[in-house]
């Protein structure tokens, strides 16, 4: 295992009714003015705006609204509420959602405290932000795993680039698996999904060796699996959704990348889908992993073994190679059998999409088991349409 240094600030409240029992108590050690942030509206039609209003107005805080935060927010709405955190003088950040509303809430909470662009401060001069407006995140759609780290993915429209900044992380997280409840099915789907991916991710990086981390990982994964299916004949399963809820947070909250360089590449592969389609994040990722995974893992092949054997429960073949895409044809039927699509053409994207443009601009990872050239993940956006 590689050398590391660990620590997670966030501290997490799991459970049905979290958020009543320990909100407003919590509110006391900040200041007046809360931003109040959230994405479409639905916490207003399932109930939990209003909760959380009565809680804010409970604790006398006197409540700016940040509403609005589209599924790949963008930087232009990072702006707009930086400027709206800076003119209302908020004391504290509370981003109601999912993982775009927590990510758009950490970069704003950064770039309130700046007067240079974070864009370009991060990217070009690679200069990171230290101070913040503290932040605290109510999970209401679990799979990004956003509540227990400092990284965000932000779309910048105008530079047509989806990437990774970095801002706050969260003082405090609320994970109520009851808030996903009223969530459409196919976006809890896509979500769990996108926490299998994490894991797949950081499993296939470096070193290859067996560690404790890899085991973990192997776990978390044979949960989400188990536990989605849980879900395809009982949609309403509170356990089932728990247990997912918590394998979210697991896998990107740090501790299954001790140790590790990570892999990645598909995440690059679909931000970069997203910047020019804004296509749906787990979905992308169901159409990307397998077609990616066929392509590299030769070059992993006794990992990608492993992953068969200890995820999927394969007996080993004749042969390592045979056994490691045995594992990727699981995964590939595994999508299948929880309703994502496998091509772009399921996914709604156009077959004339400029794959081109999207290749050439994707993030190359140093952790993939194979270094990838951008006209090999051209080829594999071809082998996806």
């Amino acid at each position: 295992m590689n050398n590391f240094v660990f620590e997670n600030t966030t501290k997490v409240y799991f459970g049905k009714g979290c958020v009543g029992e320990y909100l407003g108590c919590l509110l006391k050690n900040y200041g007046d003015t809360v931003m109040l942030a959230y994405g479409g509206g639905s916490i207003k039609r399932n109930g939990i705006y209003d909760e959380v209003n009565s809680i804010l107005t409970a604790a006398g805080k006197t409540v700016v609204e940040f509403s609005g935060i589209m599924s790949n927010p963008t930087y232009a709405k990072v702006q707009e509420g930086a400027r709206l955190a800076r003119e209302n003088h908020v004391d504290l950040i509370l981003a109601v959602g999912g993982g775009s509303v927590s990510d758009c809430c950490k970069i704003v909470s950064a770039q309130a405290k700046l007067d240079k662009d974070i864009w370009e401060l991060q990217t070009a001069k690679h200069i990171f932000p230290t101070e913040f407006i503290p932040l605290s995140t109510i999970v209401t759609v679990f799979g990004t795993g956003s509540e227990m780290n400092n990284g965000a993915v932000i779309t910048h429209e105008e530079k047509k680039i989806k990437g990774a900044l970095f801002g706050a992380q969260a003082d405090f997280a609320f994970l109520d698996p009851m808030y996903s409840m009223s969530v459409p099915f196919p976006q809890v789907i896509s979500g769990a999904f996108d926490t299998l991916s994490h894991a797949m991710e950081t499993y296939f990086g470096k070193p290859e060796e067996n560690n404790l981390s890899d085991d973990l990982g192997e776990a978390v994964m044979r949960s989400v699996i188990r536990n989605i299916r849980v879900l395809l004949t009982d949609h309403d399963n509170y356990d089932a959704r728990s247990e997912l809820a918590w394998a979210s947070a697991m896998a990107e909250n740090g501790i299954l990348k001790i140790g590790k360089i990570t892999d990645f590449q598909a995440h690059q592969m679909e931000h970069q889908l997203g910047a020019y389609t804004n296509c749906s994040h787990g979905a992308g990722l169901a159409v990307i992993h397998p077609p990616l995974y066929r392509h590299i893992y030769k070059d992993g092949v006794e990992r990608f073994a492993r992953f068969a054997r200890n995820v999927w429960g394969i007996e080993p073949k004749k042969t390592a190679e045979e056994t490691a895409l045995a594992g990727v044809e699981a995964l590939t039927g595994f999508i299948c059998e929880i309703g994502l699509p496998t091509t772009f053409t399921e996914l709604g994207i156009p077959a004339d999409t400029d794959f081109r443009a999207i290749a050439d601009s994707t993030n190359l990872t140093a952790g993939c088991c194979k270094k990838l050239t951008h006209e090999e993940i051209y080829e594999i956006f071809q082998e996806c349409i």
